[in-house]
């Protein structure tokens, strides 16, 4: 696959990621493209279809896992996601920086395809803190918090295996966090930049 690498950004839910990609995709209009994930879920109010993710069956989606046509896929809380080779070449397609929401599962995954992208880490500083940010949130029951904060506290330890990660980003100041991802991406982001002008 030509066109910029992409970037793998993972680590467990009330990390933060989401936050630091708004606005690095606010800031940097154009230059980065979301590779849309399937899942079986049920949409969330306000979600799209195509859009927040492709919804779909347990049976289309399996289908298409024996078919290869995913980068990677996991199961989580009983739902099925996954992301797309088609999704990948969409985004690259446009020479944009694709940028792939994965949990760690994901991560290894894709680390046996030929993708080649940055791997980026955001982890919260505790998982104290984390737990709180998920509580403040108010969307979980107490039993899928507490699968959250189980998945987290595996992801926070894969996250220091050496070689896993090109970089792990410790997000307990947003400013200085967002500062140390943009930094990271300078470059792929320039080729984009260049790639327009």
């Amino acid at each position: 696959m030509s066109g910029p690498r992409p970037v793998v950004l993972s680590g467990p839910s009330g990390a933060g990621k989401s936050t630091l990609l708004k606005r690095l995709m606010k800031e940097h209009e154009g230059v980065f493209g979301f590779s849309v994930s399937h899942t079986t879920r049920n949409p969330r109010p306000g979600e799209e279809d195509g859009k927040d993710y492709h919804f779909t069956t347990k049976e289309a989606m399996q289908e298409g896992i024996d078919k290869g046509d995913f980068i990677e896929n996991a199961e989580f809380s009983g739902n099925m996601y996954g992301t797309s080779k088609a999704a990948i070449e969409d985004v690259q397609a446009q020479n944009l920086i694709c940028i792939l929401d994965v949990d760690i599962q994901g991560v290894k995954r894709i680390k046996e395809t030929d993708l080649n992208p940055i791997y980026i880490s955001i982890q919260p500083p505790s998982m104290d803190i984390l737990e709180k940010r998920l509580r403040d949130r108010q969307t979980e029951t107490e039993e899928s918090l507490q699968k959250r904060l189980d998945a987290a506290r595996i992801d926070m330890e894969l996250s220091k295996e050496p070689g896993v990660f090109d970089v792990v980003i410790i997000n307990d100041d947003l400013e200085r966090a967002y500062e140390e991802l943009k930094e990271i991406l300078s470059e792929e982001i320039q080729k984009v930049q260049e790639a327009k002008s």
